[in-house]
């Protein structure tokens, strides 16, 4: 089962001079389309004296939820907005927004060259933000008879599950926080200590 997601590790900016042109690189953890879409209007606003702002972004943690779009704003066809997504794509990345700002420096670069600096930039920045591994997580809710407590304790840590509240009356509720791949052996595994009575609920 896939149930981590690779992100940026913290926001970044990066810049390379390319002939006179200096190509600003800058990453930005999103989780949605609009933050990606408002995260880019501010950068635009801030750089709105630049020759281009050209962009990719790509957001979701599964297929079916994923949506990207890319830019070469007002740059030749294919040789901006395409090249950062590839560079993305290519680290298998998600909810980022990577914009790469270009001042033009009076000497054209070609097709070629375009494709190259933007790639490169896209590349410096991704190198300087990191990678961060985050995993899809499931939340139950447990109701245990309370001579069992100590027995559960144990198996939550067994399975590197984390707890999030615990409340004790003459019973035990305990809200429990465990990576996907995991919850079935532990849901499993406390019906068995439990003998089957204890109450476990899935939470949305």
């Amino acid at each position: 089962m896939d149930d981590y997601y690779l992100t940026i590790n913290k926001p970044s900016l990066a810049e390379i001079k390319i002939k006179g042109s200096r190509f600003i690189g800058r990453t930005v953890l999103v989780n949605s389309v609009d933050e990606a879409l408002e995260e880019l209007n501010l950068i635009r606003k801030k750089e709105f004296a630049a020759t281009h702002n050209c962009y990719a972004y790509l957001v979701g943690i599964n297929d079916k939820n994923t949506a990207y779009k890319y830019s070469d704003d007002g740059e030749p066809g294919g040789t901006a907005g395409r090249p950062i997504y590839d560079v993305i794509a290519g680290s298998k990345l998600t909810n980022i927004l990577l914009v790469v700002t270009r001042y033009f420096g009076g000497t054209k670069l070609g097709t070629g060259g375009l494709v190259h600096a933007y790639s490169e930039t896209a590349k410096l920045v991704l190198g300087k933000s990191g990678i961060k591994e985050n995993f899809i997580t499931d939340r139950f809710k447990i109701e245990i008879a309370f001579p069992q407590y100590d027995k559960l304790i144990q198996t939550i840590h067994k399975h590197n599950a984390t707890v999030i509240t615990s409340d004790f009356s003459d019973h035990v509720s305990v809200v429990l926080e465990i990576r996907r791949s995991m919850s079935d052996f532990l849901t499993k595994e406390i019906t068995e200590l439990s003998k089957g009575k204890a109450k476990i609920e899935k939470l949305p």
